[in-house]
C-alpha cells in the first residue's frame, strides 16, 4: 500500500530556516546584552536569555531536518512510497502491528487482510 511521506526537500528548507533561527538567537542576545546592560530594572536582564531558547529550538530543529533530509527513514508529507520499501516512522516508534490492505489477484479489488474471498468479485483469496 502506498503511503505519503515528506521529501527531502522541505526539510533541507526548514534546515536553513533552523540556521536563520540560530544566527536570530545570536542577533537578539547581543542586542539585547547591549540594550539592558545599564539598566535599573532587573527583570531586564533576564530579557537577552529569551534568545537562548530561540537558540535551542533552532539547534533542535536544525538536527531533525539535517536527519530527516539526509536518513534514509525519514518522515515526509510529500513523496509517494511503498510501506514495505519505507515504513511509517510513527508505526516503527509505537508499534502500530496493524496489517495494510491487500488486492484480490483477481479482480484488483480492496481486501483486508483477514478476508478467505474478495467481496468485490467473490473469489477465493491466497493466503
Amino acid at each position: 500500500m502506498k503511503s505519503i511521506k515528506p521529501g527531502r526537500g522541505p526539510s533541507m528548507q526548514g534546515l536553513i530556516g533552523s540556521i536563520a533561527a540560530v544566527l536570530f538567537g545570536i542577533f537578539w542576545m547581543v542586542m539585547a546584552f547591549s540594550i539592558t546592560a545599564d539598566s535599573p530594572f532587573p527583570a531586564a536582564r533576564f530579557f537577552p536569555f529569551f534568545g537562548l531558547v530561540v537558540i535551542a529550538i533552532g539547534v533542535f530543529q536544525g538536527i531533525y531536518h539535517y536527519k530527516n533530509a539526509t536518513g534514509k527513514q525519514r518522515m515526509s508529507l510529500l513523496d509517494i512510497v511503498d510501506s514495505e520499501e519505507e515504513p511509517d516512522p510513527l508505526n516503527v516508534r509505537f508499534g502500530s502491528h496493524k496489517q495494510p490492505n491487500k488486492h484480490c489477484p483477481h479482480c484488483g479489488g480492496h481486501v483486508r487482510h483477514d478476508f478467505q474471498f474478495c467481496p468485490r468479485c467473490g473469489k477465493a483469496l491466497l493466503p
